[in-house]
């Protein structure tokens, strides 16, 4: 129909009335009020805060629960996570989490390959778990706080990497490189002022770039054999020397015990003579005899056949029978 060619009532009965009119601006109003009603309250869950910005700007947070606001785009709300601990991975990838989990290193080499102090090159694998400490920093200061705390972790690990051998990173020095990385990561957190809590750094594994491991392997196993036989020397020396040395000084200390003794006895046996010369020269006789007994008296029981006669008897030969008594 040609709209040109329409009469007046025909334009009126196709034109919606009044009442209609009413009816879809109340519809519209309604639905309008709705969506602000919707838009006045929101809930936070327990382990989050809600930040709350007013046209873009901070204005306050709001604790786990029902809580309000002015409608969008008036107030906006972003819910962070604060309690959750978050865990960054590098070199490696997880695929499966579990009690036995699976773990891929595909084309993340990039971010795991390091030189040490002594110029040698290492695959060095670690996570960082860190917690939203401060979301208003979080969200406001930084633009890309996730992405600027990964390239914060790669930068102070190869720093600390650099400072160390090869040969710490893969045996005792592992866990004092977690501790100094965990150390400086939250300085510099600190400083950028990024409102995040470094809780744990974990270095997952470190092991020489493939291409050289079977040599590294080699070397390895030379110094594991060496440190073995250094070992065993030890072992040996701790239970020779010692013994020898209690040897040498047991021997020692009988020379010693046996000279003081053979002293001793000399200087006994000077004064004894000393003392007897003494009695002599004031009684001759006397000390002779005396002498003359001792002797007897030390010698005659040894003697298994005595005779004793008397110095002047005469003639007592033929009454001794000598012949059976006296043998070759």
């Amino acid at each position: 129909m040609d709209p040109q060619n329409l009469n007046t009532a025909e334009l009126r009965r196709l034109l919606p009335s009044g009442s209609q009119w009413r009816s879809g601006i109340v519809l519209a109003g309604a639905l309008i009020l709705a969506i602000i009603l919707w838009n006045l309250w929101f809930t936070v869950e327990p382990e989050e805060v809600g930040v709350v910005f007013r046209f873009g700007k901070y204005t306050r947070e709001a604790p786990p629960g029902l809580n309000f606001k002015l409608p969008d785009p008036v107030e906006s709300v972003v819910k962070v996570p604060i309690q959750r601990q978050f865990k960054e991975e590098f070199g490696y990838r997880t695929q499966t989490a579990g009690v036995q989990s699976r773990y891929t290193s595909n084309n993340f080499q990039d971010e795991s390959i390091m030189l040490t102090g002594d110029l040698n090159v290492g695959v060095v694998e670690w996570s960082s778990q860190y917690r939203i400490s401060d979301p208003y920093k979080y969200l406001v200061k930084i633009r890309d706080p996730r992405n600027t705390f990964r390239e914060m972790n790669e930068a102070i690990m190869r720093e600390v990497v650099g400072d160390r051998t090869v040969h710490e990173l893969l045996t005792v020095g592992r866990q004092r490189v977690a501790d100094e990385v965990k150390l400086r990561l939250q300085e510099l957190c600190d400083k950028y002022e990024i409102g995040i809590t470094v809780d744990q750094v974990v270095l997952q594994d470190v092991n020489p770039p493939d291409p050289v491991k079977p040599s590294f392997n080699e070397v390895n196993q030379a110094q594991q054999e060496r440190e073995t036989m250094i070992n065993q020397a030890k072992a040996e020396y701790n239970r020779v020397i010692p013994k020898a040395r209690g040897q040498a000084l047991q021997a020692i200390q009988q020379a010693e015990g046996y000279a003081k003794d053979r002293i001793n006895r000399a200087k006994g046996d000077a004064k004894f003579f000393e003392l007897i010369l003494e009695a002599y020269k004031r009684a001759p006789n006397v000390t002779k005899r005396r002498i003359y007994l001792e002797t007897i008296d030390t010698i005659y029981p040894d003697i298994k056949h005595k005779i004793i006669v008397d110095d002047e008897v005469k003639g007592i030969l033929p009454l001794l029978s000598l012949g059976n008594e006296v043998k070759p």
